[in-house]
């Protein structure tokens, strides 16, 4: 697929997609949630991609809904009166997922969803939904010229990308009201202190470092691993016992044992690099559960 406000690059396995709009400091549209969704699903089954690093052209990340388009700005219809029962019942029906979805939220499911490691490289503003995308990804590197916000009050709406989800386990109850509250602009230093941001990089660094951790979590090791680990770390510590992640665990255990998990006892054994050789796109009959 061609993408209209995305650049996909793949180098060493390392996929790097940059919010492609500059010109209008990357800002968010319907096209660009689509686009999103497709990206991640699509990498998700690709085996050429093991790690994504996300990352926006020119000086901004992505500066939030794009509020100069006709309408309601936001991709809603506004003839309809939906229900929580019809977000309970009816959220894949075509006047739901058109109509009243958030579309900041079906980007961060499927990044939440994703078989692969996802990196965030925020090379400047980060705002509203520039910022809540992110929290989907699993780690969040910033250039020092970066400048985050979660602004929602000061528009009159309320966070959104399932954030409420996410931000809280990020950066804990206290950051999280704060930020959300005040609606202020976080310098990269305050974000990272936060527990927001993993590091902080000069501008030109930011990238090269984005992909040397995306090499370090990915090369020499099993594209299925990684995946089932992804998904157990984020769904399992959400559960309610850990009973729950030890049903998960051992079948996991079962199935990687008997797949890369052979290949790698033998490379250790032969004190040699195992060559594993799984799919993310065959990935184990339990999977997703």
């Amino acid at each position: 697929m061609n993408y209209n406000t995305l650049d996909w690059q793949v180098e060493q396995g390392i996929l790097t997609l940059t919010l492609n709009r500059p010109e209008k400091m990357n800002a968010f549209t319907v096209e660009m949630a689509d686009e999103l969704v497709d990206a991640f699903q699509r990498a998700s089954r690709d085996d050429s991609v093991r790690a994504v690093v996300v990352t926006g052209a020119g000086k901004a990340f992505c500066a939030g809904m794009d509020l100069s388009v006709p309408g309601n700005v936001f991709g809603l219809d506004e003839s309809l009166q939906p229900t929580l029962e019809d977000m309970q019942r009816r959220l894949d029906d075509p006047d739901i997922h058109h109509g009243v979805r958030d579309t900041g939220g079906r980007v961060t499911l499927a990044i939440f969803a994703s078989t692969k490691p996802v990196i965030a490289a925020i090379n400047g503003a980060a705002v509203g939904i520039g910022a809540t995308m992110t929290l989907a990804m699993d780690f969040r590197l910033a250039s020092d010229k970066a400048r985050i916000g979660f602004v929602f009050g000061k528009l009159g709406i309320v966070p959104e990308a399932c954030s409420s989800w996410f931000l809280p386990r990020i950066v804990g109850m206290q950051n999280a009201l704060e930020w959300t509250y005040s609606a202020e602009i976080l310098d990269a230093e305050t974000a990272r202190a936060g527990g927001l941001i993993k590091a902080i990089h000069a501008p030109d660094d930011l990238l090269p470092a984005a992909t040397a951790l995306a090499r370090k979590l990915v090369d020499g090791k099993s594209p299925v691993g990684i995946a089932l680990t992804r998904q157990m770390m984020y769904r399992n510590s959400a559960q309610a016992h850990p009973l729950e992640a030890h049903r998960i665990d051992s079948l996991a255990m079962f199935y990687t044992s008997i797949q890369d998990g052979k290949e790698g006892v033998q490379g250790f054994l032969e004190k040699r690099a195992p060559e594993f050789k799984s799919s993310t796109a065959k990935m184990p009959p339990f999977y997703p559960w």
